[in-house]
């Protein structure tokens, strides 16, 4: 709806609370599911504490991955910000790099980035 400065915060992404425990579980009930993977929304805080954007979100759990975003995550104080990269145009959709494991399931990137890894997940 509008210009958003370089620096800004643009969303926090919250939702439902997991420890380490409950994670497992999701990830393990996911992958149990007859009609394949299930879209999962989980965010890892710390080694402790991650959030599933899927119960509850904010809307952060929306974004959409590139590997040429215009945001960038910064974990402060318990809370998982989105801050904007640079200048986003009003109309521009927000991007994140979503940095997937490099040892999870590969999954093939179609963002369109000149810089455009081929993959959402991190490089080894």
């Amino acid at each position: 709806m509008e210009n958003i400065p370089r620096g800004r915060k643009v969303i926090e992404y919250t939702a439902e609370m997991l420890n380490r425990q409950r994670r497992r579980q999701r990830a393990e009930q996911d992958s149990r599911t007859g009609a394949g993977v299930k879209h999962i929304s989980i965010f890892r805080l710390n080694s402790y504490r991650s959030i599933d954007g899927d119960v509850g979100g904010s809307g952060a759990e929306k974004v959409n991955h590139s590997c040429d975003p215009n945001t960038a995550v910064r974990k402060i104080r318990g809370h998982i910000l989105f801050f904007s990269k640079r200048r986003i145009q009003k109309g521009e959709e927000v991007t994140i790099d979503y940095r997937v494991r490099a040892d999870a399931i590969r999954i093939e990137c179609r963002c369109g980035a000149a810089n455009c890894r081929g993959t959402i997940n991190r490089k080894k």
